[in-house]
């Protein structure tokens, strides 16, 4: 079971990235265009990753049968509507405010629940393992980079000033950690429908992945940026797919030696087992008594 550690540590790793990022771009304008620019088919690989190789096969165990996939179609509906009225109310202020001035809010605001989202779906994933959370924040944090780069920009040009603009950034990434404490208290405490939290997510992430960033990726023309990537979007996928491996392999093994330790009885000719007391039972017992 994961703690509140875990939990704040693995959250603020995308709101570190994507700081570092923004403040890439304060100093050095071409080099955090570059890194946007390559961090994208990363990012859509790593997105991708997560939602098939670890959070929709949690939850189509943890879920009832057959609802899983039907959570995955709301997650992405969900996001289009959601991503589709920012769009709108973004282009009816462009029409009624020829400064753009008005759209700065409009773009705090709809980086901050993009960030409390992502903080709910690392918070979802922490309650059913700790691989589960640290790759979904690894995927979070790789789509922040260009995210966060790119809303730099937008509030620069909006005239906010350097230390106005890192100041409601690191602000807004704190949203995730907020969502993610939130989503595990709340999961710790009550019974959260975690499948169907994880199905959303896993929709949200191939939403994100599929509409948002490769769109992005194919709209420069050049052919040794394409080349690389492909590459990048395989390397997205190939690290979270390793590290979900890894996660897995070292993580719950070390788990379950703790959570398992048994000690068994067997008759006095020592070839038959009789009764099985595991570590779990005796700490059951003791708090009964």
């Amino acid at each position: 079971m994961a703690n509140y550690g875990q939990i704040i540590f693995f959250s603020l790793i995308g709101g570190v990235f994507s700081l570092i990022g923004g403040l890439l771009l304060l100093s050095r304008k071409n080099t955090a265009e570059a890194l946007a620019k390559y961090a994208t088919p990363f990012a859509a690989g790593a997105l991708l990753a997560a939602a098939f190789f670890e959070l929709l096969p949690e939850a189509l165990e943890v879920a009832l049968e057959g609802v899983a996939t039907r959570w995955v179609l709301f997650g992405i509906v969900a996001f289009f509507l959601l991503e589709h009225f920012l769009h709108w109310f973004h282009h009816h202020h462009e029409h009624a405010d020829k400064s753009m001035r008005a759209t700065a809010p409009l773009i705090i605001i709809g980086d901050s629940v993009h960030n409390l989202l992502d903080g709910i779906a690392i918070g979802a994933a922490f309650l059913i393992s700790v691989p589960a959370g640290i790759v979904a924040a690894i995927a979070v944090a790789a789509h922040e980079i260009p995210q966060e780069i790119g809303d730099f920009g937008l509030l620069l040009k909006q005239g906010y000033s350097r230390k106005k603009v890192i100041t409601i950034n690191a602000l807004s990434a704190l949203m995730s950690t907020v969502g993610a404490l939130m989503t595990f208290w709340l999961g710790s405490k009550s019974s959260l429908p975690v499948g169907e939290m994880l199905a959303i997510t896993a929709g949200m992430f191939i939403y994100i992945a599929a509409s948002d960033l490769i769109p992005t990726i194919h709209q420069t023309f050049n052919k040794k940026y394409n080349y690389a990537a492909v590459g990048l979007l395989l390397s997205g996928i190939l690290t979270v797919g390793v590290t979900t491996e890894i996660a897995h392999k070292y993580i719950d093994a070390n788990h379950n030696e703790q959570d398992h330790s048994c000690v068994q009885y067997f008759d006095k000719d020592g070839e038959h087992l009789i009764f099985e007391d595991c570590v779990e039972s005796f700490d059951q017992h003791d708090h009964d008594h």
